[in-house]
C-alpha cells in the first residue's frame, strides 16, 4: 500500500436502525463522533428489513436526540423517502430545516425512492419506479421551494398540490440533498437533481461505480449545468476479513434485501425467507474480501480514487466494531 495519499475522503458509519433500542443507536452516534469519524448515518425504515431485525426504530426521533447528545459529527437519514407515502415532503423539509436551525452545517440528507416494506403501507397502491422516482424529484422540488422562499406561494405539482404554503423555521444553512442510486438511471438523475449521489458496492463492483455510477452522474449535473467536482459521491463499502465459508454463514441471514424482487415486496418475514435463493456465488460478490487492515485501507483508497468523497463503513450500533474501525483502519487513511 502506499504509504500516504494527499485528499483523505470523508469516513462515515452506517449505524443502522435494526436490531437495537434507539438509545443504542444515540450513543452510537455519540462514539463515532468522539473518535473521529466525519458523518453517522441513521436508517430510516418502518419495519425492518427483515423480521429478525426486531427493531426499527423512528429516525426523526433518533435525529434530534443524536444531535444534541453528540458535538462535531454530522448526523442524517441513510435514505428517507418524502414521496407521498409514510412523509410528505413538505414534513420532511420542516423536519430538515429544524434540525439545521438547531444544529446548523451537522445535519445531513439522503433521500430515495423508498421500498414496499415501508411505503406500501401508506399509499394507496405501491407505484412502480419510475412514478417514485418522480414523486422524489418532485418532492424535493418543493423541499427547496420551502427552504429558500420569502414569501407564501402554491406549489402545483403531478403529486404534490398546496396553496399558499410557507415555511417559518428557515435552515441556518444550505441543506445539501443526496440522491441514493445503485443504477444508471438513477445515477443520471441524482446529477441532474441532487447535490450529491449515495451509493453501496454491495450492488456495484469498483469499475461499475466509477464508469456507470459515477459516470452517469457527472453527465447529468453537466447536464444540468453544474460541476460534478462540487458535487458528494458517497460510497457504502461492505468488506469482510472473514473467510468465504464464515462470511456466508454469517450474511444469509440478513442476506434478502439482495434477492430480485425484495424492493417491492411489502413484508419483511418474506424478505427474509427471499435470501435462502440467493446463490452463493451471488452472495460473496456483495462484500469485497480483504487479509488484513493496512488491504482494508487500500479499499478505500481505490474508492477514493475512483471519485469517492465519503466512504461509509457497516457499523450498526456496535462500539467494539466503531472503536475496532478506530483504532485499526483510520490511522491508516490519515493524510
Amino acid at each position: 500500500m502506499r504509504s500516504k495519499r494527499s485528499g483523505r475522503p470523508e469516513v462515515g458509519l452506517d449505524i443502522g436502525e435494526n436490531h437495537n433500542d434507539p438509545a443504542e443507536f444515540r450513543d452510537a452516534v455519540v462514539l463515532a463522533g468522539r473518535l473521529g469519524f466525519d458523518v453517522a448515518w441513521l436508517g430510516d425504515h418502518f419495519m425492518p428489513w427483515v423480521h429478525s431485525g426486531d427493531r426499527s426504530a423512528f429516525v426523526w426521533s433518533l435525529l434530534g436526540s443524536s444531535l444534541e447528545a453528540s458535538k462535531r459529527v454530522r448526523v442524517g437519514p441513510y435514505v428517507t423517502t418524502p414521496i407521498g407515502g409514510r412523509y410528505h415532503p413538505a414534513v420532511v423539509a420542516q423536519a430538515a430545516a429544524t434540525l439545521d436551525s438547531t444544529y446548523p452545517g451537522r445535519f445531513v440528507l439522503g433521500v430515495g425512492t423508498g421500498e414496499a416494506m415501508n411505503e406500501a403501507p401508506f399509499l394507496p397502491a405501491w407505484p412502480g419506479w419510475r412514478e417514485r422516482m418522480d414523486r422524489l424529484i418532485e418532492g424535493v422540488q418543493f423541499m427547496r421551494k420551502l427552504w429558500t422562499s420569502d414569501s407564501y406561494f402554491d406549489f402545483d405539482g403531478k403529486y404534490f398540490k398546496s396553496r399558499q404554503v410557507f415555511l417559518y423555521t428557515k435552515p441556518r444553512t444550505a441543506i445539501r440533498v443526496l440522491f441514493s442510486s445503485v443504477g444508471e438511471k438513477s445515477a443520471a438523475i441524482a446529477g441532474k437533481h441532487g447535490d450529491g449521489i449515495i451509493t453501496v458496492n454491495m450492488r456495484n463492483s469498483l469499475d461499475g461505480i466509477r464508469q456507470r455510477i459515477f459516470g452517469n452522474f457527472d453527465a447529468g449535473a453537466r447536464a444540468a449545468g453544474k460541476d460534478p467536482s462540487t458535487l458528494e459521491k458517497v460510497v457504502t463499502v461492505s468488506f469482510t476479513l472473514e473467510s468465504e465459508r464464515e462470511f456466508l454463514k454469517r450474511a444469509r441471514r440478513g442476506s434478502g434485501p439482495l434477492a430480485k424482487g425484495s424492493y417491492d415486496e411489502p413484508d419483511p418475514r418474506r424478505i427474509e425467507r427471499m435470501g435462502s435463493t440467493i446463490p452463493d456465488d451471488d452472495l460473496l460478490k456483495t462484500t469485497e474480501f480483504c487479509s488484513s487492515w493496512p488491504e482494508v485501507a487500500e479499499l478505500v483508497w481505490r474508492y477514493r480514487d475512483a471519485g469517492a468523497t465519503q466512504i461509509v463503513l457497516p457499523a450498526a450500533a456496535d462500539p467494539k466494531l466503531i472503536r475496532t474501525y478506530a483504532r485499526r483502519l483510520l490511522p491508516l487513511l490519515a493524510p
